[in-house]
């Protein structure tokens, strides 16, 4: 079955990048699914990226629209909101993907859902900037994405790579996806926060000094809880991760950074937080998030 109608639930920087890619190869197939108040929102200031107005089509979660691949954009305190939403666009053949940070969204999607039209994701590699309705970018990133702990990539993963290859998305498919999202989890811990702390953007944590430092360290702790929870990093995954932010723009900047810097509550319980209670869980020291978690928590408290 081919993928035609495909639908976005949340216009952050990821919703408006990858809907903006979409929307301009399918045209109406494409929407962005909302409640009625957010619809006249952006119906009437507009959503740009890289000065382009993004011409979406809107649907309320009430309309009856079944959708062939439904992506998940929103930040994981909606993600329960935006379950309820999409469900009258959901047939026997919907597939599901998440965009989001962290390492739970598959989970509580696939029990909402159930995990046979589940294909794990995740993005990575850009360099996006949000400023109210305006979205910037220098690199798009990709999109990794495939089963969650196989061989073989299944009927639905090549749905995804025929519809991805036909609208320009750049990809990976990578069928241990357990390990490449706890991956990615990783380097959030160490970049979102430590450049929300300690620095202005990704500059600051791609030249030798303090801030690098404490990125690798806060990056370093995940790994034991991580093997912990039944998936092996290693130092070679630090590496890799290294690689890809001294190849962002320096001027761009984490989604936590601009949080703070428009006076937002942050994912910090999505990080730190995370690797502090599964360390506690197993025994493990977590010094360096505690010590990040509690800068952030401070940052929050003067909002």
């Amino acid at each position: 079955m081919t993928i035609k109608d495909v639908s976005i639930i949340g216009l952050g920087a990821l919703g408006i990048l990858f809907g903006h890619q979409i929307s301009q190869k399918i045209g109406f197939d494409f929407s962005v699914i909302a409640d009625q108040s957010r619809i006249e929102k952006y119906q009437s200031q507009g959503v740009f990226c890289n000065g382009e107005v993004c011409d979406f089509n809107y649907q309320s979660s009430e309309d009856g629209s079944i959708a062939d691949l439904i992506i998940f954009a929103v930040k994981i305190d909606g993600l329960e909101a935006a379950i309820e939403a999409v469900k009258n666009h959901v047939g026997p053949e919907t597939i599901f993907m998440s965009l989001l940070n962290g390492i739970t969204s598959e989970t509580i999607i696939g029990e909402a859902f159930g995990e046979v039209n589940l294909v794990w994701s995740v993005a990575q590699g850009m360099d996006t900037v949000k400023e109210g309705n305006q979205l910037f970018y220098t690199n798009p990133g990709i999109i990794c994405f495939g089963n969650r702990n196989g061989d073989e990539p299944s009927e639905k993963v090549d749905r995804v790579r025929e519809f991805f290859d036909r609208v320009g998305i750049a990809y990976e498919i990578d069928n241990r996806m357990d390990r490449k999202i706890w991956a990615k989890f990783m380097l959030n811990v160490g970049i979102n926060q430590v450049v929300s702390v300690f620095g202005e953007n990704f500059g600051s944590v791609q030249l030798p000094g303090k801030p690098r430092e404490l990125m690798i360290a806060a990056m370093n702790e995940v790994i034991p809880v991580a093997r912990k929870e039944g998936v092996e990093l290693t130092q070679a995954d630090i590496t890799y991760w290294l690689r890809v932010v001294d190849g962002l723009s320096p001027e761009g900047k984490p989604s936590m950074r601009q949080d703070v810097e428009a006076r937002r509550p942050t994912e910090v319980e999505l990080f730190s937080g995370t690797v502090n209670r599964l360390g506690e869980k197993h025994g493990l020291e977590t010094p360096v998030n505690e010590f990040l978690y509690d800068k952030i928590k401070t940052l929050e408290s003067t909002f």
